[in-house]
């Protein structure tokens, strides 16, 4: 039974990552059949990372005060039919929407997953086991999305979508009948008022984004949204300073590794985890590969994120997670200025692979080494809270971060454009690069500990970054 419960975790995590990526290669599909103009296409993307990101801790508090196995059933059940309308939807307005229902189910829908790991699996080894399962299975559910939405988006885009139906609905009778019933329950508060404001900012300054990149920054529209991000953004600070509910707990901020993880993922995210977008539109777009041609283009960079995961775990134990970290932004930045300064040749082999393996290659690692790195110092009993922070960073610049490329490309992007953007997220991995020397410098030669600034069993957690 326990091996049952672990596969279908396994297979949830899958799906909630799987999500995020499959839509990329469809784009361009989906664009074209319900007319949308390429800004508003990268909706499709973002509507379903900001729900997510924003509504994860609201989905942690939610699963510690109803149970695991109830919110999972629920959680799989508003996943699936989410995906089932997106594959109907005959218009955009009900794509985004049924995209921005998938990002909520997977914001409750990932703290479930943890819980009941939690709940299933003794502390010590076994536990241990299970959550390097559960990390492997997301990071390569993010890589096999782009390679399954090119070989489904063959066929039509809206299967990339109905594929989710059966999974869920084995997932959810799977969860009834072995899953063991949740018994202790909190009473904390949720913060529900806090994670509205907070993706309220976040999505008023992502539209603000993409009102600019198709009516300019001038437009009223445009003005309107970003200003309404700011004042969202300054409401959101003031409840987390004021509030008993807040979704970033006093005892979280002051550990600084935990900081240093948040950066690292949201840094991770602007540069190879928005590789797959950009990659999407270059092969596409400009370089005139069939959906299936672009999702087989894909397969040696989910080979090389698949290596760089167990690359990640060996060099950690070896040198450290920071270096592992400095290493993997290493591989980052050079894979994808490779790309960036190559992207005109006509030879895949020749001009787009090596830096697509440079690029995957890192982004292993660094998948693997910022979650270590981000909840080392994170006391037991705020582990899970933690890491739905470190998952919200992540997701929060990732929709930020397309927003921002959309704008550089330009309703018709060439070269040039490509180019730009290329070297934005490369500008992205040399900031996490840096990040990650800092910290070990930090580390081997800083000042010494100042009582008060780390929280955590490890006394030199204030030190990290």
């Amino acid at each position: 039974m326990v091996g049952m419960t672990l596969a279908l975790l396994s297979l949830a995590q899958f799906l909630i990552a799987l999500d995020y990526s499959i839509i990329f290669i469809a784009l361009p599909s989906v664009a074209a059949e319900l007319h949308l103009a390429t800004a508003t296409a990268q909706w499709v993307v973002s509507a379903y990372a900001v729900l997510f990101a924003g509504f994860l801790v609201v989905g942690g508090r939610l699963t510690d005060r109803v149970g695991a196995k109830p919110l999972f059933v629920v959680a799989i059940a508003g996943f699936g039919l989410a995906s089932a309308a997106g594959g109907l939807a005959e218009g955009g307005g009900l794509l985004l929407a049924a995209r921005a229902a998938q990002g909520l189910g997977a914001a409750l829908l990932q703290p479930a997953v943890l819980g009941l790991i939690g709940t299933t699996f003794p502390a010590g080894p076994a536990r241990s086991r299970a959550l390097v399962v559960w990390g492997s299975v997301g990071a390569s559910g993010l890589a096999a999305g782009a390679i399954l939405g090119g070989l489904l988006t063959a066929v039509s885009w809206r299967l990339t979508f109905m594929i989710n139906v059966p999974l869920t609905l084995l997932c959810a009778l799977g969860a009834v009948i072995w899953f063991a019933p949740t018994r202790d329950r909190s009473t904390t508060r949720i913060p529900v008022g806090a994670s509205i404001l907070g993706t309220g900012a976040v999505l008023a300054l992502v539209l603000g984004l993409t009102l600019a990149a198709e009516q300019g920054w001038s437009a009223a529209l445009t003005i309107v949204s970003l200003v309404l991000g700011v004042v969202l953004l300054a409401a959101f600070i003031r409840t987390e300073r004021t509030s008993t509910a807040v979704l970033i707990e006093p005892v979280l901020r002051r550990i600084s590794s935990l900081r240093t993880g948040a950066l690292a993922t949201a840094l991770y995210m602007a540069s190879v985890g928005a590789e797959f977008y950009l990659l999407t539109l270059l092969l596409q777009a400009m370089k005139g590969y069939t959906p299936v041609e672009a999702g087989l283009a894909f397969l040696p960079l989910a080979v090389m994120v698949t290596a760089g995961n167990t690359a990640a775990g060996r060099a950690a134990r070896s040198f450290g997670a920071r270096a592992s970290l400095a290493a993997g932004f290493a591989f980052a930045t050079v894979g994808l200025v490779w790309i960036a300064l190559a992207l005109q040749g006509d030879s895949y082999v020749l001009h787009l692979l090596p830096g697509i393996l440079l690029s995957g290659f890192g982004h292993g690692v660094i998948y693997t080494s910022m979650f270590t790195i981000g909840t080392s110092d994170v006391p037991a009993a705020h582990q899970g809270t933690a890491g739905a922070l470190l998952t919200t960073s992540q997701y929060l610049s990732g929709a930020m971060t397309v927003a921002v490329l959309t704008l550089a490309l330009g309703s018709a992007p060439g070269h040039g454009n490509f180019q730009v953007a290329f070297l934005i997220t490369a500008a992205a991995a040399a900031g996490g690069l840096a990040l990650s020397m800092r910290g070990i410098l930090v580390r081997s030669g800083g000042p010494s500990h100042r009582p008060g600034r780390g929280v955590g069993p490890d006394p030199r957690g204030s030190r990290a970054l």
